[in-house]
């Protein structure tokens, strides 16, 4: 079921009039929507079913120019066979009796997550495909075209504001979103969680320890005019949201992360292993070749777009990458510079790349540059041989724009990630000499 079709009231497909929920989630990428699932699954009493099968074999897209492929690369994107039995034919996938090549009735769940819908097209794509996941593992999911207009945050705060009221536990991705901190203003729950967002959990960590405003880290420019006139207006409610994110006497607050973090006392933290994409997935087939993961430091505004181009230039070649992973928000154009100057197969994975990789095929190593999967991959891909390797950006890289914390940032994600192997430094400039 396409979780944006509109719901009617009786429809027994729909969540909105399905009674309140002990637990409200609220995600805006699939990141989120995938570590409320590992959340879930780590405190269940017992591993929910394997999930439902995305649409496509590996959830893949190619973009850009059509690549020479072999006969396993051609594998990768034939139609998802599966018999009637349930057995996953996937290739890569493993078949062997008891490795979740079947799939049950999915368990019973008194939580509802709530997608607070993005305009990204590639987002709202992935985000269907978590959300088909999470409704096959017995999740009520309740879709909020939450940006669709200039009535919809009223409308959208208005229809959940009785749920929040009534929940129990309220469970979030995004601390850093005006909207979650709109919403947390209305809850009165007794449990705050917060799971991973990727890379930023170590920056709100580090916001919410020092006491500071709630600010993404490449969107501060610095000084006491670094923030921005929407910061400025958002501020009593970004105040507000720290306060509710301290706990207290009649509130605990979860951390739910495979981060390295140091919370502030008080705030319980949990371990994300990545259990349940181990235990629903794979293990992948593993490719002779190298995989690319890119970033969207260029979009952001963080690094050069040519000296970005030309560091994928250079790894490829000195690595032998075949394959470029696209990050959901990078530029159409830079996609189509990178298949054509460089000849690598670009793709758009539809779910997350724990996800992806999982399944496989894999590349026996995955390069990378500062971000999430450099420490979310190395949990995900455990005891299947995958070697992940980081590359550090090079100060020359960052842009005039760029924020004075993002050299700084950049350095710590590298640095304290572990169980990856990581490249020397290297000049883009220099790379092409």
């Amino acid at each position: 079921m396409d979780p944006e079709r509109p719901r009617r009231r009786g429809d027994p497909a729909g969540e909105r009039d399905s009674g309140p929920a002990e637990t409200l989630a609220f995600v805006e990428s699939p990141v989120q929507l995938l570590n409320v699932l590992e959340w879930a699954h780590a405190r269940a009493s017992a591993p929910p079913a394997p999930p439902a099968p995305p649409p496509s074999p590996t959830g893949l897209l190619s973009v850009g120019v059509p690549r020479q492929t072999d006969r396993h690369t051609a594998d990768r994107h034939t139609a998802d066979r599966r018999p009637t039995d349930g057995t996953d034919t996937t290739p890569g996938a493993d078949t062997t009796p008891g490795a979740h090549s079947t799939y049950g009735p999915p368990p019973t769940h008194d939580t509802v997550i709530v997608v607070l819908a993005p305009h990204d097209p590639m987002t709202r794509g992935q985000l269907r495909r978590m959300a088909e996941l999470a409704r096959a593992q017995g999740y009520r999911l309740r879709w909020e075209e939450a940006r669709g207009g200039a009535g919809a945050p009223v409308q959208t705060i208005g229809g959940l504001a009785g749920p929040l009221r009534a929940a129990r536990r309220v469970v979030i991705g995004d601390p850093f979103s005006r909207y979650v901190q709109l919403l947390l203003t209305l809850t009165r729950a007794r449990e705050l969680v917060v799971v991973d967002d990727g890379t930023a959990t170590m920056e709100f960590v580090g916001q919410l320890a020092r006491g500071e405003r709630f600010v993404r880290w490449h969107r501060y420019r610095g000084g006491r005019g670094g923030w921005g006139a929407r910061d400025v207006v958002f501020a009593p409610v970004s105040a507000s949201a720290r306060r509710m994110l301290t706990p207290n006497n009649r509130r605990s607050v979860e951390l739910f992360t495979s981060m390295p973090v140091e919370p502030p006392s008080g705030v319980a933290v949990t371990a994300n292993t990545f259990a349940w994409t181990r235990a629903a997935f794979g293990p992948p087939r593993l490719t002779r070749s190298t995989d690319l993961v890119g970033t969207s430091l260029v979009e952001t505004g963080i690094v050069d777009a040519e000296r970005y181009l030309e560091a994928v230039t250079a790894l490829a070649g000195e690595h032998g990458a075949t394959r470029y992973f696209a990050h959901r928000r990078e530029n159409t154009d830079k996609l189509r510079l990178i298949s054509g100057r460089l000849g690598l197969e670009v793709v758009r994975p539809e779910l997350p790349l724990e996800l992806i990789a999982r399944r496989g095929p894999i590349g026996r190593t995955v390069l990378s540059f500062p971000s999430t999967v450099v420490h979310t991959l190395p949990l995900a891909l455990a005891g299947t041989g995958v070697t992940v390797a980081v590359c550090d950006v090079d100060p020359g890289w960052l842009t005039a724009h760029a924020s004075p914390r993002a050299e700084g940032f950049l350095s710590r994600v590298t640095g304290s990630a572990r169980g990856v192997h990581r490249l020397p430094r290297m000049s883009a400039r220099a790379s092409t000499t």
